[in-house]
């Protein structure tokens, strides 16, 4: 559903978002990201990266066990002077 609400912008160019708004949508911090497309200005809230949203994300071609995170280290490790 969308909803729509009619806002001022002071002269040091703030705006107000409802504060229903902001209580559903923002952490406790208030970050927001500002996108310019094209004539539309979108606000949309910063939500904290979850670690496991990066889990399997980079490629890596191991022969160690993954059990052996010692022999893992060192095997990446070795990769990076190659």
């Amino acid at each position: 559903m969308m909803e729509v609400e009619e806002r001022n912008v002071d002269a040091q160019g703030r705006v107000s978002l409802p504060s229903k708004w902001r209580r559903r949508h923002l952490d406790p911090d208030g970050r927001v990201t500002l996108i310019q497309n094209g004539e539309e200005i979108i606000i949309k809230p910063v939500k904290p990266l979850k670690i496991s949203d990066v889990f399997d994300a980079v490629p890596v071609d191991l022969e160690s066990d993954l059990g052996d995170w010692k022999r893992v280290k060192r095997e990446l490790l070795k990769g990076d002077e190659a």
